[in-house]
């Protein structure tokens, strides 16, 4: 799988490990300690003013609010705002979007559940989902009867699903069922879920319906059509001819034989309707097991919905832009000369290899430009280096003193 920005480690262990490297000068140590706690109370309120902004243009969409709360935002809530917004908060909390291959492939193959599902995308103007982080785990699958396989199943670690709901008159033209989910056309639904598997991305949608597959109507209808036709036209039908030839001739009938044959294809009728009910019966197991699926992931992998979601989203966004600065200001301040990105790119993702044993694609331009920002970092031709951390502890003590300037201002009593 292709390498992710995200970096799979809390920002207090990272913290720790780059404290280590002035393990023998206490004072770097405290000042380092020092200057990160400035600057997550810094990020902090730039999050803050991120969920403010998201809150305010997303509340005329909101589902969770009624239509009278809603329609109090009319003029107030911008939907191109919002979703300027959104996608940054996501794009800082290193969240991808997944492409639409990806989601095809999904929607066709099934790692678990074995079940096909029908969605109408015709109830939205527009679906996205974005991912971030993934493993793989080991699970056993029913392949048969009696046989489990155990195959590698890829996870998700992180995964919002983005649905604009069409307006109701759309829907109704278009005879769109929303599914059992109660939502409100012309609404935004949002959702967070944890752990979902790569193939089965399909289930997280709340009007995807079960449906058979073409190889449980082959095993359906096959044997149904196949061994009625035999039992009809090798047992019973003939025994009615016969009954009748003899009725219309004045023959006598032999009841016996007839009632034998027609208990007997009576019997193998009844075998076969036993054997369709257990086909059918399988696809309903199919069914209560994908219901067991949503029920899991409504309950212990969903982890916010609509505005709730912001809080999570803004969690690991202002997490991992604060992971990013502690690395790229740690490697610069130890290196013995400025560095170009693509040089702490390099001596980053190595690190993670070698020390942490992970593989990922660190956003060197991302953190550069967040350095850049709050002072502490400086191009020149190219190379970069930082501020010492006397002077960036200066620095940001007056950038966060300058966030609320009140004291400046010239008030008329």
């Amino acid at each position: 799988m292709k390498r992710e920005h995200y970096i799979p480690f809390n920002k207090e262990f990272l913290l720790e490990q780059q404290i280590a490297t002035f393990s023998d000068d206490q004072k770097k140590v405290e000042d380092f300690k020092k200057l990160f706690d400035i600057i997550e109370h810094y990020f902090h309120y730039e999050a803050f003013n991120l969920n403010r902004n998201l809150k305010q243009n997303y509340a005329l969409f909101d589902p969770d609010l009624s239509l009278k709360e809603r329609q109090a935002f009319l003029g107030k809530s911008d939907f191109a705002v919002f979703k300027e917004t959104l996608l940054k908060v996501l794009d800082q909390g290193n969240y991808r979007r997944v492409d639409q291959e990806t989601l095809d492939k999904a929607f066709e193959d099934s790692d678990l559940i074995g079940l096909n599902l029908s969605i109408d995308f015709n109830a939205f103007k527009d679906y996205e989902l974005y991912v971030r982080g993934h493993h793989q785990a080991k699970e056993k699958v029913k392949k048969y009867i009696f046989w489990k396989k155990e195959i590698d199943i890829e996870y998700y670690d992180r995964v919002l699903i983005y649905l604009n709901y069409n307006e109701k008159e759309y829907l109704s033209e278009n005879k769109v069922k929303l599914g059992k989910m109660p939502i409100d056309p012309g609404t935004i639904a949002l959702k967070i879920f944890k752990r979902v598997p790569k193939n089965d991305l399909e289930t997280i949608f709340p009007n995807a319906i079960p449906r058979m597959s073409t190889r449980d109507k082959l095993f359906f209808w096959v044997p149904g059509i196949g061994g009625g036709i035999s039992l009809l036209s090798t047992t019973v039908i003939p025994a009615l001819i016969g009954m009748y030839a003899a009725y219309q001739s004045g023959e006598t009938i032999d009841l016996l034989n007839s009632k034998a044959s027609l208990n007997q294809g009576l019997i193998a009728l009844g075998v076969l309707s036993l054997y369709l009910f257990r086909q059918y019966s399988n696809f309903v197991n199919k069914k209560i097991k994908y219901s067991k699926i949503l029920s899991d992931s409504l309950y212990f992998k969903n982890l916010g919905n609509n505005s709730g979601a912001f809080y999570s989203l803004l969690n690991s966004s202002e997490e991992e832009v604060l992971k990013e600065t502690i690395l790229a200001y740690t490697f610069l301040h130890q290196s013995e000369k400025p560095l170009t990105a693509q040089e702490l790119d390099d001596q980053i993702e190595s690190w993670f290899r070698t020390k942490l044993n992970t593989d990922l694609d660190f956003n060197v331009k991302d953190a550069l430009t967040k350095l850049k920002n709050i002072g502490f970092g400086i191009e020149t031709n190219g190379k970069w280096e930082v501020i010492s951390l006397n002077k960036a502890l200066v620095t940001i003590d007056e950038l966060w003193d300058n966030v609320f300037d009140y004291a400046n201002t010239t008030v008329n009593i």
